[in-house]
């Protein structure tokens, strides 16, 4: 079982007390009403399936419930970070230090 830091509520918890919410950073068009149908389908339907690090979104349903964005390995299902919604997502060399820390036993 995963264990999910909650970047509000500071605690690293089972996931059984979150629900996954799919990628993280996916930008909704500011004109929905004059979105072709392709579009949509783009932006309801379709996303990476990255194989290693993905961005994605989790809630914390049996807690604070909010929403938050996860750092993870999709090979190892390893989650390196959690960080809150709206902030940027972390670069290349912070999701490696974390990553590494992981692999060292270290909590991140």
């Amino acid at each position: 079982m995963l264990l999910i830091r909650c970047p509000y509520c500071e605690e690293d918890r089972p996931e059984l007390e979150f629900k996954h919410a799919g990628e993280a950073h996916i930008e909704r068009s500011r004109d929905l009403a004059n979105i072709s149908a392709e579009d949509m389908e783009k932006f309801l339907f379709i996303r990476d399936n990255t194989k290693g690090v993905l961005f994605e979104r989790w809630r914390h349903i049996h807690g604070c419930a909010r929403f938050f964005n996860c750092v993870r390995d999709t090979i190892t299902d390893k989650i390196a970070m959690t960080y809150k919604t709206g902030e940027a997502k972390p670069s290349a060399s912070t999701i490696e230090k974390a990553f590494n820390a992981l692999k060292a036993g270290q909590s991140s």
